[in-house]
C-alpha cells in the first residue's frame, strides 16, 4: 500500500527506482527505453511484477526477445506490425480487446423497471443505490484480488445477520445527499476500462460512495464498521394487500 500511495504522489521518482532496477537485470547495452518506459505513469495502469527476475534473465542470455510496436492485422503465419516488420507465430494469444460488462451483462429491474447500472452510485465499492437487496464483489486494482472479495462476502453475511435480527426483508442504498458528486468507478487508463466506463457505475467523492482501493481502510468500514448510515435503507417485508391499501385511501384509513 506504501508503493501504490508512493507511485501517486510522486510518479517520477518511481518511474527511475523501477527502470533503474530493470536496467541493473538487462545491463547497459538493453533498449531499456523501448521496450520498458510506458507512456503512462506506475500504477495508471497494472504494475507487472517479476518477482525472481526469470524474464530478464532470460532475455539477458538471448533466450527470449520482446518486440514493442503496434499490430496491424495477421498474417498466414503469424502477425504484420505497422513498422511493417512480421513476426511469424505458431500460436498467437490474444491479451488485447477486453470488453468489460457490469455484473456479466445481467439486466435489472426493480419493481418492473429496468435500471441502467451507468445513471446508479456504488455504495462500499458492493451495492448498488437505487436497487434493493443486490451486492456484488469487485476486487482490488492495486492488490489481490480476493481481497476485497472476502471482505464483500463478510459485509454482505453481516447485512443479512443484521436484517434477520431485526425483521428487515429489504436493504438499498439511497443517493439522498445531493452535495456528493459522482466520479468515474475506478481511477485507470488502461484501454479496458476507458471502453466501458460509461456502462459502469460511477463512484461519490466521499463515503459511503467512495472507492479508496485500500485494504485497512476496508478492513475498518466492511469488517468491524457500523452497518447503518445516512444512505442505506432497512424496510420490512411487504404486509399482504399493502399495495391494495395504498390504492383504496378508504381501506387504508380503516
Amino acid at each position: 500500500m506504501y508503493f501504490y500511495r508512493l507511485c501517486k504522489r510522486d510518479p517520477e521518482r518511481v518511474k527511475k527506482l523501477i527502470l533503474g532496477g530493470v536496467r541493473h537485470a538487462l545491463g547497459p547495452d538493453y533498449d531499456i527505453a523501448t521496450h520498458f518506459t510506458p507512456s503512462y505513469n506506475p500504477w495508471d495502469q497494472r504494475l507487472c511484477l517479476v518477482p525472481n527476475g526469470d524474464l530478464f534473465q532470460s532475455l539477458r542470455s538471448g533466450g527470449s526477445s520482446v518486440v514493442t510496436d503496434q499490430i496491424e492485422t495477421f498474417t498466414p503465419g503469424g502477425i504484420k506490425l505497422k513498422s511493417g516488420n512480421v513476426l511469424d507465430a505458431d500460436v498467437v494469444v490474444t491479451a488485447t480487446g477486453l470488453d468489460l460488462q457490469v455484473l456479466g451483462g445481467l439486466e435489472i429491474k426493480v419493481d418492473g423497471a429496468a435500471v441502467d447500472l451507468s445513471k446508479t452510485m456504488n455504495y462500499k465499492g458492493l451495492m448498488y443505490s437505487g436497487v434493493p437487496n443486490l451486492a456484488a464483489a469487485f476486487g482490488y486494482t492495486n492488490a489481490s484480488w480476493t481481497l476485497k472479495c472476502d471482505l464483500t462476502c463478510e459485509y454482505v453475511c453481516r447485512m443479512l445477520n443484521h436484517m434477520k435480527a431485526n425483521g428487515y426483508a429489504q436493504v438499498t442504498p439511497r443517493r439522498n445527499d445531493p452535495t456528493v458528486s459522482e466520479l468515474p468507478w475506478v481511477d485507470f487508463s488502461s484501454g479496458y476500462i476507458q471502453r466501458a466506463a460509461a456502462r459502469f457505475p460511477k463512484q461519490g467523492s466521499r463515503r459511503p460512495w467512495r472507492l479508496y482501493q485500500n485494504y485497512a481502510l476496508d478492513i475498518m468500514t466492511l469488517r468491524f464498521g457500523s452497518l447503518k448510515d445516512e444512505a442505506i435503507e432497512f424496510l420490512p417485508p411487504r404486509r399482504a394487500g399493502a399495495a391494495d391499501s395504498a390504492s383504496n385511501p378508504a381501506r387504508q384509513v380503516a
